[in-house]
């Protein structure tokens, strides 16, 4: 009677651990504002030390343009062993002028992100690929280093040490 008791118990809390593993973890990344508060930028009055007061150091800044500073922040639901997706997601872009104020703001959702679509392809090299053979060969019949003189560079490229 004990011992079915205990299985009955057992089987219970596995029971319980495995319906609670399938609920989703949801995770916030990045510069979060509190619910429903909007940043208050102004432009042409704020300048960069003013929004670093305010909203903090940038996420990231322009890859091209260092005077775009990027604020962003996702939400993401994790499920089991299944790939992450995002359920919000939040760019504040601000830009500014040579003189660092304020020269426009705009803010990116979740809608406006794009698919890149990645090539698996390999970029092809120069030269061509050698076999097993030709790499263990590949020195039979060539000059060794000892038969240069000293007046010639060694082979391989200019610019090597000279020997004497």
């Amino acid at each position: 009677m004990a011992f079915r008791r205990a299985l009955i118990a057992s089987a219970i809390v596995l029971a319980a651990g495995l319906v609670s593993a399938c609920n989703p973890t949801l995770r916030s990344h990045g510069f979060r504002f509190p619910d429903g508060e909007v940043p208050v930028i102004n432009v042409g009055e704020d300048n960069q030390a003013s929004i670093l007061a305010n909203l903090g150091s940038p996420s990231t800044r322009g890859m091209f343009d260092d005077d775009v500073w990027y604020y962003i922040a996702d939400t993401r639901e994790y499920l089991a062993y299944l790939r992450p997706e995002t359920r919000e997601r939040r760019v504040i872009a601000v830009r500014f002028d040579a003189d660092g104020v304020v020269k426009g703001v705009e803010e990116y959702g979740l809608e406006d992100g794009r698919i890149v679509a990645v090539v698996g392809r390999e970029t092809p090299t120069r030269g061509r690929e050698l076999s097993v053979l030709e790499q263990l060969l590949g020195n039979v019949g060539r000059p060794s280093v000892d038969q240069f003189d000293g007046q010639q560079n060694l082979p391989g490229g200019a610019g090597g040490p000279r020997r004497r």
